[in-house]
C-alpha cells in the first residue's frame, strides 16, 4: 500500500516509464497551450500608418480615393478592407542557392498572384528559408502591390468592358509581352503564365503575343504586371475631361490625424 501512493501522484504514470498519463505529451499538444499560440496571428488589426488609421475609421470609403491621390499602402489589412473577395494563385516555387564557406545555402522563391476578377490585381515575389513562409510573405506583398487595370472595348461599345483598351507592352529581362485587344466571345489566346494572370485582372478576351525567354517564368509573369499596369499609363480622349480636385484625406481629416497622434503621445 506505501508503494503505490507515489505512482498515484504522479498522475498514474508508474515506475520509470512516461506511461499514458493526462500529463504526458499527447494531451500537452492538444491542450491550451498550443492552441493559444495559432491565434498570435489572428489578432486585432492595430493601424500604424495615417491611411490605415483613416481606413479602419471610416473615413475613405473606397480604394480609388487611395488611388487617385497615389496614396502610398504600407499596411496589407488596408487591401483587405477594400477588396474582401482577392483570390491568390502561386505561379511558381522555385529553390535558389547561395555558396556559402559552410555549403550551400538553400532557400525557397515563391510567385504569387492576387486579383479579384473584376479589375485589381497585385504580384508578390518572396524568398525564405521554408516554402509556407515564402507563400505567406509574398501574398503580403502582392496585397501591398494591388494595381486598377483599365478595361476597354473592341469595336461596338456594348455592355461591360471585357479587353485592354489599347495595345500595351510589358518587359522584363528578356522577356517582352504585348496585350492586344479582341473580340468577344475570343477568350484570353494567351501562354499558361499571361492566361491566369490576366483571369485574375478581370479581362475576359485578350490577344498575346511574348518575345525573349518566356521558360523563365518569373520575368514573364512580371512582364505580363507591367503590362497590365500600363493600361493606366495610356492617355485617351474619355481620359481628357477635367476633373475636380477635392481636398486630399490627410488635409481633409487632419483634425482626426491630430487627435490621434495626441492620444499616441500620452500613452
Amino acid at each position: 500500500m506505501a508503494d503505490s501512493a507515489p505512482a498515484d501522484s504522479r498522475g498514474g504514470r508508474g515506475g520509470f516509464g512516461r506511461g499514458r498519463g493526462t500529463r504526458g505529451r499527447g494531451g500537452r499538444g492538444r491542450g491550451g497551450r498550443g492552441r493559444g499560440r495559432r491565434d498570435d496571428g489572428e489578432q486585432a488589426w492595430v493601424p500604424v500608418t495615417k491611411l490605415g488609421r483613416l481606413v479602419k475609421d471610416g473615413k475613405i470609403k473606397s480604394i480609388q480615393q487611395v488611388y487617385l491621390f497615389s496614396l502610398p499602402i504600407k499596411e496589407y489589412q488596408i487591401i483587405d478592407v477594400f477588396l474582401p473577395k482577392l483570390k491568390d494563385e502561386v505561379m511558381k516555387i522555385t529553390p535558389v542557392q547561395k555558396q556559402t564557406r559552410a555549403g550551400q545555402r538553400t532557400r525557397f522563391k515563391a510567385f504569387v498572384a492576387i486579383g479579384d476578377s473584376d479589375g485589381h490585381v497585385g504580384l508578390g515575389v518572396k524568398c525564405a528559408k521554408e516554402v509556407a513562409t515564402a507563400i505567406r510573405g509574398a501574398i503580403i506583398l502582392a496585397k501591398l502591390s494591388v494595381i486598377p487595370v483599365r478595361r476597354g472595348y473592341w469595336g461596338t461599345r456594348m455592355g461591360e468592358p471585357h479587353t485592354v483598351p489599347v495595345k500595351v507592352t510589358g518587359k522584363c529581362g528578356s522577356v517582352v509581352c504585348r496585350l492586344v485587344p479582341a473580340p468577344r466571345g475570343t477568350g484570353i489566346v494567351a501562354a499558361p503564365t499571361p492566361k491566369k494572370f490576366l483571369a485574375l485582372a478581370g479581362i475576359i478576351d485578350c490577344y498575346t503575343t511574348a518575345r525573349g525567354s518566356t521558360k523563365t517564368l518569373g520575368n514573364f509573369v512580371k512582364a505580363a504586371f507591367i503590362a497590365i499596369a500600363n493600361t493606366y499609363s495610356f492617355l485617351t480622349p474619355d481620359l481628357w475631361a477635367e476633373t475636380a480636385l477635392t481636398k486630399d484625406p490627410y488635409q481633409e481629416f487632419t483634425d482626426f490625424l491630430a487627435k490621434e497622434a495626441a492620444k499616441k503621445s500620452k500613452y
